[in-house]
């Protein structure tokens, strides 16, 4: 199923799926009218102030007109630059705006009958900017989103646009602006053509105006000489839905989306069970998202211990391994429009056993702190500074559709990671568990998840050896401004035979000054055991170089030994432990 036929088929088990012709938008404030067309007391305050800050409320209004850089006025709502011709901001065109939304209802509600309709063209004729600041209306207002109601029926919460007449005129509207009948991609039927689709609000870093995923708005990206939407035809209605459901997936608040570096990333199951939808997108935004207790502790965390265990997942969730089909977008802002990072359409059943090799993938001992880390974790290790904004554009896009596929993982998780241990010297257990992931996957390479003291593997040893050398110095010298890790670990790692031999007459120094201190004399006999054994595991002549899979295992290597314990060897003059 594509893209589109699947979330058009979604805007049909939404409960609270707007008509067709209107759209959730954020409304703050409410003008109440009399017949007459005067403002009735102070404009309405709708928002939520629950929480530390007022948040605007949803609420279903005529769909907004598709803004880019031009004045498009909406049908009875509008932010306060269009209804009243104020605004917070500089307000270089507000006059225009204005202009544009009086003109607008002007024309489309000429010869209305009704009062609502009239009283709201009446207030328009009377009102002038100027009178927001003469009634005290509260500066929080402006650049706000504004509805309208008649005094008479605020109370019952019947809202202009709610009139039966406010309706007739928009399907009026919305019918004179459909283009000629074709064959729709989407539904396979034929019907009116939308030209424009509507746009696309809430991916992470794109145009806050909104985007799209289907525009053809020059020349080079038509088609025999078709403009706009009749290039790639898609029903007006088709258009409507899935865009309704995009809107809605991508709010924050919508147990649909989880931010994955660049990528905003919206997810939705397709069962005939509901329950089993539910519990389905539960444990994917367990899978890949930082949870509750409360959600932990229920049922989605038992379910999610045992597929992290490896367990089929036909034998204690079969409800879900069939029958449940499910779906995860993953979308990126390009300039006006959003590119699709990645599309997984498959049974959940597929996508627990995906998930569940990318699990065993990351498994390294000693485990991270954080216990089940979310992916985003292991994103922040590939950036600059640690900075979830400096991730690399595509790289959490590209490994996430290998995890969500069971492919391949993107080769530059490994570069990256590598690059960030030369640049800081910092190995952890999440960089650890990326770059074994990548050695599995890719090089089909068998990497020992802990400690593996008969391991030949030279790269492996050379990291055990170069560890305790490490360990070694610091039991010598303790914390010192530049240790062997920061100035040879580079080196070491890509090419060893250029530097293990300064770094062993270093070592020999580093023991004998340990020592010479009788509480640190036992530790430094017991590192120098360890390098012994480990040193018979290397090759009569060190490679002159490291391909940069052998430096992912270094590091490994490195790891592995630099964190082992050993309770029967512990001394409490040990700086190194």
């Amino acid at each position: 199923m594509s893209i589109l036929t699947s979330l058009a088929s979604a805007y049909d088990r939404l409960e609270d799926a707007p008509p067709v012709g209107y759209s959730l938008e954020k409304i703050s404030f409410l003008i109440a009218l009399n017949d007459a067309g005067e403002p009735v007391g102070l404009p309405h305050d709708l928002r939520d102030v629950s929480g530390k800050k007022p948040l605007p409320r949803p609420m279903a209004v005529p769909q907004g007109a598709k803004r880019s850089s031009g004045i498009a006025p909406n049908f009875l709502w509008d932010k306060t630059s269009y209804v009243l011709g104020v605004t917070g901001g500089m307000g270089k065109r507000v006059l225009g705006e204005h202009a544009a939304f009086v003109d607008f209802h002007r024309e489309a509600l000429a010869g209305i009958g009704d009062p609502g309709l009239i009283a709201l063209l009446r207030f328009l004729d009377g009102w002038s900017p100027e009178d927001f600041d003469r009634l005290g209306w509260p500066e929080e207002m402006k650049d706000q989103n504004v509805i309208f109601a008649l005094e008479s029926e605020r109370l019952q919460n019947i809202h202009l646009h709610d009139r039966q007449a406010a309706r007739d005129v928009w399907a009026k509207l919305q019918g004179g602006k459909k283009g000629a009948e074709q064959l729709c991609l989407v539904t396979g039927v034929r019907a009116p053509v939308a030209r424009l689709h509507p746009s696309i609000k809430g991916v992470w870093g794109a145009q806050t105006a909104g985007a799209s995923i289907v525009s053809f708005n020059l020349d080079a990206f038509t088609s025999y000489g078709h403009e706009q939407g009749d290039n790639a035809p898609v029903s007006e209605d088709a258009a409507f839905k899935y865009t309704t459901v995009l809107n809605r997936y991508l709010s924050t608040d919508s147990g649909h989306r989880v931010q994955i570096g660049d990528t905003s990333t919206v997810f939705w199951a397709d069962a005939s069970h509901a329950p089993s939808a539910e519990e389905a997108e539960e444990t994917f935004m367990a899978m890949f998202a930082e949870v509750d207790e409360e959600m932990q502790a229920g049922g989605v965390g038992e379910i999610l211990e045992k597929i992290r265990k490896g367990r089929p997942l036909k034998d204690f969730a079969p409800e879900l391994a069939e029958g449940v089909r499910f779906c995860v977008l993953g979308l990126a802002p390009n300039a006006a429009r959003l590119s699709v990072r990645f599309w997984f359409d498959d049974d959940f059943g597929v996508l627990a056993r995906n998930y569940q090799r990318y699990v065993a993938d990351m498994r390294i001992e000693p485990a991270p702190k954080a216990e089940n880390p979310p992916i985003w974790r292991y994103l922040v290790e590939t950036a600059v500074l640690g900075k979830r904004d400096n991730i690399q554009p595509n790289l959490a896009g590209d490994w996430m559709r290998s995890i969500l596929s069971g492919t391949n993982y993107p080769l530059t998780l490994m570069s990256t990671v590598l690059m960030r241990i030369r640049a800081d010297g910092h190995i952890n257990g999440f960089r650890a568990g990326l770059l074994k992931a990548v050695l599995v996957r890719n090089f089909k390479k068998e990497v020992p998840v802990a400690l593996d003291t008969a391991n030949d593997d030279t790269a492996y040893v050379l990291g055990r050896l170069f560890a305790i050398m490490e360990k070694m110095q610091n039991l010598a010298l303790g914390k010192v401004n530049a240790s062997i890790r920061d100035r040879y670990f580079g080196t070491a790692s890509s090419a060893p035979r250029s530097v293990f031999p300064i770094l062993l007459r270093l070592n020999l120094h580093h023991r004998s000054k340990a020592e010479k201190d009788g509480a640190s004399a036992r530790l430094a006999g017991y590192f120098a055991g360890q390098m012994g054994e480990v040193m018979n595991l290397l090759p009569a002549r060190l490679p002159a170089t490291l391909s940069l899979q052998a430096q992912g295992t270094f590091a490994i290597g490195y790891y592995h030994q630099m964190h082992f314990r050993n309770s029967e060897k512990t001394d409490s003059k040990d700086k190194s432990e």
